[in-house]
């Protein structure tokens, strides 16, 4: 659902502050007015990313705006547990909303990773014509049948940048025999073992130590998780692969998004729309100001030569392969906002 607020131009500074603001477990202050649903929403990013504060400011405006007929409580950070543990919760009902991102909302619904696939779209002009339209349709219809609702439009996870300790990564042949920290996605294995790298899945709270420790070689993220994880610290190169772009998806359980009355339905998406409308202007500005931040705390940051991936994954049967898995109309729908993938 669209809205006609635009988004409101805060600087990084008001960003980080905002959700570092967030006690790590949030309390109301009741309203004037008994709440008539009470009502949880969680999320696995760190305090610091820019989505939790605008979910915080969505929930605020949401109270509001209800007159205190719906409070949703707030609890960011993997509060009440791990990614995994909260889509269950989402679809049990013990959690009634959850921020996921798209590549791990993939291992229960695999369509979702269609927007993850390696090195399809070049720009963010791409990204939001295809999740704002048609793919983005495709993609809901398949969150309504497997157990959960969609609330709100796409926020940005980001593009995904390589990150190595001991050398740069700029084309296929310096991903041989890698040792990569990937999430728990197929998607994301496929890619890096076609491309000859030993991918690992490792939870995002292990990786600093797995780094550290050179349990991997390097690892895979957006510039905003890679700073709010200060893995500048233990890597040395940024390879500018956007290799990966990955959205958050806010997901409902649908008994409990159903039990609203439809103006407190409406309520909620026009205000989680706005928030992920403004997450999104966010991102595009801090991942402008985070490239010369992170420069100075001694990352070096390499071209990458996307052409020489996409032909490698091309020549490996990569494409074919996930055009068979997602269906020629999904796969259409990709075309046709990013152009011939083969």
């Amino acid at each position: 659902m669209s809205t006609s607020n635009s988004p409101r131009r805060i600087s990084r500074r008001a960003v980080l502050k905002a959700a570092a603001a967030l006690p790590l477990v949030t309390i109301w202050t009741r309203p004037a007015r008994a709440a008539e649903f009470t009502y949880k929403l969680a999320t696995g990013q760190s305090l610091n990313q820019p989505i939790n504060a605008r979910l915080k400011e969505a929930i605020d405006r949401i109270r509001e705006a209800s007159s205190g007929r719906l409070e949703i409580r707030f609890f960011p950070a993997s509060q009440l547990g791990s990614d995994t543990d909260l889509l269950s919760q989402t679809r049990s009902g013990a959690v009634e909303f959850l921020n996921i991102s798209g590549s791990v909302m993939s291992t229960v619904i695999p369509l979702a990773a269609i927007t993850n696939l390696g090195f399809a779209f070049s720009d963010y002009d791409q990204v939001w014509r295809g999740v704002d339209g048609d793919l983005g349709k495709i993609i809901r219809a398949q969150i309504d049948k497997s157990g959960y609702v969609s609330v709100s439009k796409a926020a940005d996870n980001g593009f995904r940048q390589i990150t190595s300790a001991t050398k740069p990564i700029k084309a296929p042949d310096d991903l041989r025999g890698y040792r990569i920290r990937v999430p728990v996605s197929p998607m994301f294995t496929s890619l890096f073992q076609t491309l000859g790298a030993n991918p690992t899945s490792i939870n995002f709270n292990e990786l600093y130590t797995a780094l550290q420790t050179h349990l991997v070689d390097g690892q895979e993220n957006g510039l905003v998780t890679i700073e709010a994880g200060k893995l500048y610290e233990v890597q040395k190169y940024v390879a500018e692969t956007n290799h990966i772009w990955d959205p958050f998806w806010l997901l409902g359980n649908p008994r409990a998004f159903n039990a609203l009355p439809d103006d407190l339905k409406t309520i909620v998406k026009r205000e989680f729309d706005r928030a992920s409308v403004e997450q999104r202007a966010d991102v595009a500005r801090l991942n402008t100001s985070l490239k010369s931040q992170l420069s100075s705390k001694g990352l070096t940051f390499v071209p990458a030569d996307r052409d020489a991936f996409r032909a490698a994954l091309s020549k490996s049967g990569f494409y074919t392969q996930w055009r068979d898995k997602f269906g020629a109309s999904a796969w259409s729908a990709l075309e046709a906002v990013t152009g011939k993938i083969s």
